[in-house]
């Protein structure tokens, strides 16, 4: 899957599932391999994700890696280096919806595009963009976690605290990951 950036040699890669699955951890292991081959890698995350230092991608588990911050999916597009050959991306569902067409472009110019983030909100609905980016991607894997309620696979994100907001940063302090029979949607849906 290594290969130089030329026309027409792009491809994109999309990591998701619920929080605690390992999506950034299996971000960075991908970024790595991509080192160690002498690729030119940039990673980028948006602003929104205001967790850890500005400048890094961190997984819950801490393995931690440099990125840029943006703000919006277009920035993307004018912090890329020339030389760049593969296109790191965390947290994709905080990204607005262009986001799509910018992967698109940098696949379309030869580039190596991974995307990870939830493919699910906290009332397990389709997360946007994602649901576009695992559409247009070559390839994809959904990560799983392990239900924090009964150890079954997890493929939810439970929100533990009370707002009714889309989008509330935070780690295990406000979520949980739950099985399908576990979850309990918080918008008044009964998942069973």
């Amino acid at each position: 899957m290594n290969h130089p950036a030329r026309p027409g040699s792009g491809w994109v890669e999309v990591i998701t599932g619920s929080m605690f699955s390992g999506k950034s951890e299996e971000l960075i292991r991908r970024v790595r391999r991509a080192q160690i081959a002498r690729q030119r890698v940039q990673l980028f995350k948006p602003r929104l994700d205001d967790r850890h230092a500005g400048d890094e991608i961190v997984s819950h588990s801490e393995m931690k890696m440099p990125s840029r911050t943006v703000e919006a999916a277009k920035d993307i597009l004018a912090e890329l280096d020339d030389r760049t050959e593969v296109v790191a991306i965390d947290e994709g569902q905080f990204f607005d919806p262009s986001l799509v067409g910018v992967v698109e472009t940098l696949a379309n110019r030869g580039l190596r595009v991974i995307v990870a983030g939830l493919d699910q909100d906290y009332t397990g609905r389709p997360f946007d963009p994602m649901p576009q980016l695992l559409a247009i991607a070559e390839y994809v894997d959904k990560m799983l976690a392990i239900c924090m309620r009964c150890g079954a696979p997890a493929n939810r994100s439970q929100r533990l605290v009370g707002s009714r907001d889309r989008v509330v940063v935070g780690g295990a302090q406000h979520y949980e990951a739950r099985c399908r029979r576990c979850f309990q949607a918080s918008d008044g849906r009964s998942e069973g």
